[in-house]
């Protein structure tokens, strides 16, 4: 790779009407994380030394989104194409000696690697003026039309429209991004012409003027998957499923087994160890790490959760952020964790909700409990000591404490501390009436009869 620094101007100032939503274009999420966001993390990995967001409609809510240390924007008012948009960025990197990619931030799944390979042919001997990105999609549709030879020079980019039948029978397209050098891009953006039938000002116009001057552009060639952009819904639903089959590569090649690949949905911070079985139809939400030797099990969804070693998770489990499982701890089918840790070797079942708690290890929290932990305006926790069995249909109403080796009887509403090895029953007596059932049926059935009679 090129020892010269790199920047980015990443173009965000387009309206987005085509995926009519109040949330800008490329504040959508893939992978559980606004595009643009993705874009920058990914970028990461090639330490650029500035980025430059150009925003104009919704400015204000990227600003906020992207606000990161390292990134300043700059403002398109008036949108008259994309090298205009571009062009926007030139104060803040007037004084920048290196290589410039331009890239847009509704392509949320361009890779660091192969803007790296785009500035290696930038610098290569032949010293292009700027180097395209081009792709060869499974359909070449109307895409503007690279034409170039066996080496990547450029002989000549036409647009579809303007094509000739030759030119629409090469398959190498545009896909949009391009890289210069900081101290010639802006000076090829400002002598871009706006003589088309849009009246506006076109990035890959930078090829044309670079040609005006006797200079040669070059290209290099990514994936169709990588260079996919975000228009609509329909976009946005395609990039996600790619993202989703990256991740799913990604975690098998590591050692977890899927059951059912295509089911299972991961965020862009899921962490997970080899060895971890996952069946099918779970969805990781952000702020997910489970640990190897793990089972999780189908229909269950976890977000902000933390699951220890050889635990196991669901069916049709719920983990929500602040939950944590120990080592060898076990949620089965409809329990829901939040803020609540589980300690080792420690279970709940079925049908438990544990909200603001701590379970001790090797704690059993029967069928139907619940810990209540609010009273409609502050939260309160539960503390459940190590090897306590919490019988089935108990409410435990927060704060409270259940001592180590305590047991809490079926059906129990505790609202007081239970001593360590003690037993609490809280409900009703029981009373039997011999007989009464009997009776009673009698003596309504000839109410009924009577009734009928009249």
């Amino acid at each position: 790779m090129s020892q010269r620094p790199i920047a980015a101007i990443i173009l965000a100032a387009g309206k987005g009407t085509r995926m009519k939503s109040d949330l800008h274009k490329v504040l959508h999420p893939v992978g559980g994380r606004p595009m643009l966001l993705g874009l920058l993390d990914e970028m990461a990995s090639i330490e650029l030394r500035r980025v430059v967001v150009v925003v104009g409609a919704g400015a204000d809510s990227v600003r906020q989104a992207a606000g990161r240390s390292g990134v300043v924007f700059a403002h398109q008012t008036e949108q008259h194409g994309t090298a205009h948009a571009a062009l926007q960025a030139r104060d803040a990197l007037q004084d920048f000696a290196g290589d410039v990619l331009v890239c847009f931030g509704d392509v949320p799944l361009l890779k660091a690697a192969t803007v790296a390979r785009m500035q290696d042919r930038l610098n290569a001997k032949d010293a292009p003026a700027c180097v395209v990105l081009g792709f060869r999609p499974s359909d070449p549709k109307a895409y503007g039309r690279v034409i170039a030879d066996e080496g990547g020079q450029i002989r000549k980019m036409v647009e579809y429209k303007d094509a000739t039948e030759a030119e629409r029978a090469c398959d190498l397209c545009n896909a949009g991004p391009l890289m210069a050098r900081g101290e010639e891009l802006f000076d090829l953006l400002s002598r871009i012409s706006n003589d088309n039938a849009q009246g506006e000002y076109y990035l890959p116009d930078v090829v044309t003027v670079a040609a005006g001057g006797g200079r040669a552009a070059a290209v290099v060639e990514a994936p169709e998957t990588e260079v996919a952009g975000v228009n609509d819904r329909r976009d946005l639903a395609a990039a996600e499923a790619l993202w989703q089959a990256e991740q799913r590569e990604r975690v098998m090649l590591a050692g977890v087994t899927l059951r059912d690949p295509g089911s299972v949905f991961f965020s862009y911070d899921t962490e997970i160890e080899a060895d971890v079985l996952v069946e099918p139809n779970v969805v990781f939400g952000p702020g997910v790490r489970i640990e190897r030797g793990s089972t999780i099990r189908a229909f269950s969804h976890i977000e902000g959760a933390h699951v220890g070693p050889s635990c196991e998770v669901g069916p049709y489990a719920r983990l929500r952020p602040g939950a944590r499982m120990e080592a060898g701890a076990k949620v089965g089918n409809f329990v829901e964790m939040k803020k609540a840790v589980l300690g080792a070797g420690a279970k709940a079942n079925h049908l438990t909700y544990l909200g603001d708690a701590d379970v001790g290890a090797g704690a059993n929290i029967g069928a139907g409990t619940i810990t209540c932990n609010y009273d409609g305006f502050f939260k309160y926790r539960t503390l459940i000591g190590d090897g306590a069995f919490i019988g089935s249909n108990s409410a435990l109403v927060a704060p409270v404490k259940i001592g180590d080796g305590a047991i809490v009887g079926a059906g129990s509403v505790v609202t007081k501390d239970v001593d360590v090895g003690a037993l609490v029953v809280a409900r009703g007596r029981q009373e039997v009436r011999s007989d009464w059932a009997r009776r009673f049926r009698e003596t309504q059935t000839a109410k009924k009869q009577a009734a009928g009679k009249d």
